[in-house]
């Protein structure tokens, strides 16, 4: 373990160092403002060299900081920053460096407390994949099966309270995101405790056993299966599944293939977040694969978010209030669910704002994702701005990995084009919801 220490020290200086750049730029500016009387560089001009800056270590340091960098990526055009600042954070959805193959055969061989040869077939040191927490082998196990074999990064858990509270107080600082501290607190407790989740990997495996049960009769989705001879915390298991990524998928399936796994996107949001209450919440391009039939393989269980009936009722029936465009009933909801907690009839407006504007797709019957009539995300952003001008509107810690979820779900599906009543769909589900908690199913 004392080869780790250095690392760890190293991490506390990086992140150390960083977040004083980053927040002494902002500091320097705003006391410069005050002497002055003038801006003596554009808060957006600071807002892109900070984002460089951000860009350039996280890339660098696999852990909570590169995966929230991500997280952070993915939320960038719901935040008050210039398209620059959203470019460079995108660059962090490239993979991380590999680690060396020795590093990852000394981790498995002690944590399977057996050499490699013994514990597999063959195993290709070249690494399928590498991300902000592990790295992906692909080996064979001795009866012949293709696994899949994940391993977690070596120390990795030691990094997740330190990268959160410096990205913490890097963003504070830096204004870049201007809500109640209340708000922020609950949505970095929620983020920690979806990461510390992922970095269990008895955890995944149970996971992986319950989405195998929900979906075990829908031969739409493909699910792997975990050898637990092969597994233990640290690393895990599974079936190779077939198919490819959604990039090739888009240009090389036929059509009729596309809007069946378009639309078994669509439908999969809805079942996991209303009917099961258990949502793959880790939406990564690179976590669902495509066969040419349209069938979809779901990846990397780790983050996986649980909702409470009750209030997934309460969220439903916000939603269909809003669809119904009974206002009333749908800012009632809003305040059971804690999205509204003050009395300003202008935070209101803006709230039902939103609520129309989202419900308001939701109405106009199929529509083709990613075509010329899909105007969904464009027509959002200027009323969810607007949001921010109030922090006694605020996103419910629920909200966070259920619309990261649909979000990122929307964008894989749209590379697909396929024709969704996402209305429809929305409003079987959402029902069903309200059924079930009201004990009518």
């Amino acid at each position: 373990m004392a080869k780790d220490k250095p690392s760890r020290l190293s991490r506390l200086v990086r992140l150390g160092s960083m977040t004083a750049k980053v927040t002494g730029s902002y500091a320097r500016e705003r006391m410069q403002t005050s002497i002055t009387g003038k801006n003596v560089r554009s808060r957006a001009r600071m807002h892109i060299e900070n984002a460089s800056e951000l860009v350039d270590q996280m890339s660098k340091m696999k852990g909570a900081a590169m995966k929230l960098g991500q997280s952070l990526a993915m939320a960038a055009q719901n935040l008050d920053l210039p398209p620059e600042v959203a470019a460079k954070l995108a660059k962090l959805h490239n993979e991380a460096e590999p680690v060396p193959f020795e590093q990852i055969r000394e981790d498995i061989e002690a944590s399977l407390e057996l050499p490699l040869s013994k514990a597999f077939a063959a195993f290709d040191e070249t690494p399928l994949g590498t991300a902000s927490l592990a790295q992906a082998h692909v080996a064979r196990l001795h009866d012949g099966t293709e696994v899949v074999v994940k391993v977690l990064h070596r120390g990795i858990e030691d990094s997740v309270h330190t990268d959160l509270m410096a990205l913490k107080a890097i963003l504070v600082s830096s204004r870049m995101v201007r809500r109640d501290k209340t708000e922020l607190d609950d949505a970095f407790d929620e983020v920690k405790e979806r990461l510390q989740e992922e970095l269990d990997y008895l955890q995944e495996a149970a996971n992986i056993h319950t989405f195998s049960k929900l979906f075990k009769d829908d031969p739409r989705v493909r699910i792997p299966k975990v050898y637990g001879s092969h597994s233990t915390d640290r690393v895990l298991t599974m079936d190779r599944l077939p198919g490819v990524g959604v990039e090739e998928f888009a240009r090389t399936a036929s059509d009729e293939a596309k809007q069946i796994a378009g639309n078994t996107l669509a439908d999969l949001y809805y079942t996991m977040a209303f009917r099961h209450r258990t949502l793959h919440a880790d939406p990564h391009p690179g976590n669902y694969l495509f066969e040419p039939d349209g069938r979809v393989g779901i990846l990397d269980f780790g983050c996986v978010k649980r909702f409470d009936e009750f209030w997934m009722a309460g969220y439903c029936r916000t939603a269909l209030a809003a669809v119904d465009q009974d206002r009333n009933e749908a800012l009632k909801w809003c305040r059971e669910m804690g999205a509204w907690v003050g009395h300003d009839p202008r935070a209101g407006q803006a709230l039902w704002a939103f609520c129309e504007e989202l419900a308001r797709h939701l109405r106009e019957g199929p529509i083709t994702l990613g075509g010329p009539d899909d105007h969904i995300v464009e027509d959002l952003k200027p009323v969810g701005k607007a949001l921010l001008k109030y922090p006694e509107i605020r996103v419910p810690r629920n909200v966070i990995f259920l619309h990261r979820s649909l979000g990122g779900l929307y964008a894989i599906a749209k590379r697909m084009q396929p024709t969704i009543d996402a209305g429809a769909l929305f409003r079987e589900h959402a029902e069903y919801a309200v059924a079930k908690a009201e004990g009518r199913i």
